[in-house]
């Protein structure tokens, strides 16, 4: 399941959306608005959209699909602006074993972040 979403990310809710019949490990990974953008303080970060971020999403879950053994995968986007402290994305993974549910998350975060179809700014105190 994939969403794009301009609300804010609630954690709780999420869990529950996300398909864990047979699965020995659940791995959720979120991503935070930082308070520094490599030197420099941060007071956020604003997302829109540059493409289509469903498909592109759509093509990262299948990749993960047909690189692990998975159960189920949940990615999340945010739009909009985000102050610090605010969740910005997440990934989720179910597996049978940890192991693959681990590497299939974290391959998922690398993906995630790179995506071609989203315009990340960020905006300084400074």
């Amino acid at each position: 399941m994939n969403i794009v979403m301009e609300t804010e990310l609630v954690p709780g809710s999420l869990f529950e959306k996300l398909r864990k019949t047979n699965s020995g490990s659940v791995i959720f990974h979120y991503a935070v608005v930082k308070s520094q953008a490599g030197e420099r303080p941060s007071s956020g970060i604003r997302f829109e959209r540059g493409g289509d971020m469903e498909a592109e999403m759509s093509a990262i879950e299948a990749d993960i699909r047909g690189r692990w053994p998975v159960d189920d995968i949940l990615l999340v986007r945010r739009l909009g602006y985000l102050r610090v402290g605010d969740l910005i994305s997440l990934v989720a993974v179910s597996a049978g074993a940890s192991s693959a549910a681990f590497e299939a998350c974290q391959y998922g975060l690398a993906c995630i972040r790179k995506m071609a179809s989203i315009k990340k700014t960020e905006l300084f105190l400074d």
